[in-house]
């Protein structure tokens, strides 16, 4: 067993923004991460995939996104690149792939086994995220259903459906951003099935203004003041360039949820059916946290109860990158950048202590 004074359970870009802080903190750290090679879920997504936000207001800490050439909202291949980039250019303590299958409590520290080997830490920063445990309702008929099922995580591109009739559900952004990327493409008969009537941020807004919003959301409860809403608020879809085309194009039109799945397609709850091929669920996630259930924390909706990044049953615990309930805006990449130091900070104190 090897032991150091911190694990990072994580290599995206939640684990890079915390090893950054730690480095600066002086610690003895490594990071492990699952994935064969660097850039975390964003090698995993689909091809026209962008950010909400321009390149300068995407930046993990101490490195700023360079300009992707031609393009405002930087992609998904970018964003790659550049994780890549800021772990060499750290020289983070990064061991893949490594899948780590628990963490147990030893005494005085914590140990993480994984199916490499086994490491004694005195602290733990979880920072696994959400995008590998995809969440599929139970949806009436799901299972009888003979067409093509699949979750955002498994969605390429639109030549994967060409002459296919697709139904998307979901009204969030994945659900928008799918949506659009199959309308602009002739010989694809598309469904976008939403349980609400999609929200729409003004045009001027992305990710810039989430960040802002958030931030203040998180600031107000810290002082006692009344909920802000955050970036709820605001609305559900950020309205990025392909959207917004397809959008006014009137290619954007949905339908309200429908009733249940039957062999070959969908019932809409007046009865009546609809043949379908495919249908893609972007239905959000659920936070990637089964490695910590031996310390038997989980709570409500499968979530840890923190003090911020601090889980609240073990203090050598931190949680980082998982969304709003551990930092503003923490599951993107210019919100990490605060909580990660604040996680560095609290992780340093019980170290010295």
């Amino acid at each position: 067993m090897t032991t150091t004074d911190v694990v990072v359970i994580g290599g995206g870009q939640a684990g890079l923004a915390a090893g950054y802080h730690l480095r600066r903190k002086g610690l003895d750290f490594v990071i492990l991460d699952a994935q064969n090679t660097a850039g975390g879920a964003w090698q995993h997504t689909w091809d026209s995939l962008h950010l909400f936000s321009p390149a300068g207001y995407s930046s993990l800490p101490g490195r700023l996104m360079p300009v992707q050439p031609g393009q405002e909202y930087p992609d998904a291949a970018h964003v790659v690149d550049y994780l890549s980039d800021y772990e060499q250019r750290y020289s983070l303590p990064v061991h893949r792939p490594v899948t780590v299958r628990a963490v147990h409590r030893d005494g005085t520290r914590l140990r993480v086994e994984t199916d490499a080997a086994d490491w004694s830490a005195r602290a733990v920063v979880s920072a696994t995220g959400t995008w590998w445990r995809p969440f599929l309702p139970a949806a009436p008929g799901r299972e009888t259903f003979t067409g093509r099922q699949l979750h955002t995580t498994g969605y390429r591109r639109p030549s994967d459906f060409a002459g296919q009739r697709v139904v998307v559900v979901g009204g969030g952004n994945s659900g928008a951003q799918i949506a659009a990327d199959l309308a602009a493409h002739d010989g694809i008969d598309l469904t976008w099935v939403t349980r609400r009537p999609p929200r729409f941020l003004a045009d001027d807004i992305d990710g810039r203004a989430l960040f802002d919003a958030a931030t203040a959301r998180r600031r107000a409860l810290d002082e006692g003041r009344p909920d802000s809403g955050g970036v709820a608020s605001l609305g559900d879809i950020v309205a990025v360039p392909p959207v917004r085309a397809a959008r006014d194009a009137g290619l954007l039109r949905t339908r309200r949820m429908f009733e249940r799945l039957v062999t070959d397609g969908i019932r809409w709850r007046d009865g009546t059916t609809a043949h379908a091929d495919a249908v893609i669920w972007c239905t959000g996630f659920r936070p990637s946290l089964s490695h910590l259930a031996p310390l038997g924390l989980r709570g409500e909706r499968g979530r840890i109860a923190t003090d911020r990044t601090r889980a609240a049953g073990e203090p050598r615990l931190h949680l980082l990158g998982y969304g709003d309930w551990t930092g503003p805006a923490s599951a993107t990449l210019i919100g990490v950048g605060r909580p990660a130091r604040d996680t560095a900070e609290s992780v340093a104190g019980l170290l010295d202590g």
